[in-house]
C-alpha cells in the first residue's frame, strides 16, 4: 500500500499534501464563506465539497499523480463516498465540538488522510508493466 523505502513514494506523498493544502484552503474557504453567509453547515459542506471535486481532480491529476492516468468515473465515485464519510465525521465531531468551523476543519483533515490511499490505489493506479 505504501512503499516506505521508495523516494518516489515519499515525493508523491509530499506533493499530495502540497496539493491537499491548496485543495483544503479552497474547499474550507468556500465552506467558511457559505457558513458566514448564513447557510446551514450541511448545505455549506455539500456545496463546497462538490465545487472542490473538480478543483481537486486537476490538482491531483496534474501535480501529484502525473505519471498515472486517472479514472474520472472512479474519482467521482470516490468523492461521493468521501462526501458520505465527511458528513458522518462532521456530524460526529459536532456532537463534541460546538464550533462549525473547527468541526469542519477536523473533518476535512481526517477525510483527506483516507483520501490519499483511495486516490493512490483506486483512481490513479500505477500502470501495469
Amino acid at each position: 500500500m505504501f512503499d516506505w523505502k521508495s523516494a518516489k513514494e515519499w515525493k508523491r506523498l509530499f506533493r499530495y499534501y502540497q496539493a491537499g493544502l491548496i485543495n483544503m484552503a479552497f474547499g474550507f474557504g468556500l465552506y467558511a464563506l457559505f457558513v458566514r453567509l448564513g447557510m446551514n453547515i450541511y448545505v455549506a459542506q455539500i456545496l463546497s465539497h462538490f465545487m472542490g471535486v473538480a478543483f481537486n481532480y486537476f490538482t491531483y491529476s496534474r501535480y501529484v499523480f502525473v505519471d498515472n492516468p486517472g479514472k474520472r468515473n472512479v474519482f467521482i465515485a470516490s468523492y461521493f463516498v468521501n462526501y458520505l464519510v465527511n458528513v458522518a465525521t462532521l456530524w460526529l465531531i459536532t456532537t463534541v465540538i460546538n464550533s462549525p468551523y473547527i468541526a469542519g476543519l477536523i473533518a476535512t483533515i481526517f477525510v483527506s488522510l483516507l483520501n490519499y490511499f483511495v486516490l493512490k490505489n483506486l483512481v490513479f493506479r500505477e500502470r501495469e508493466a
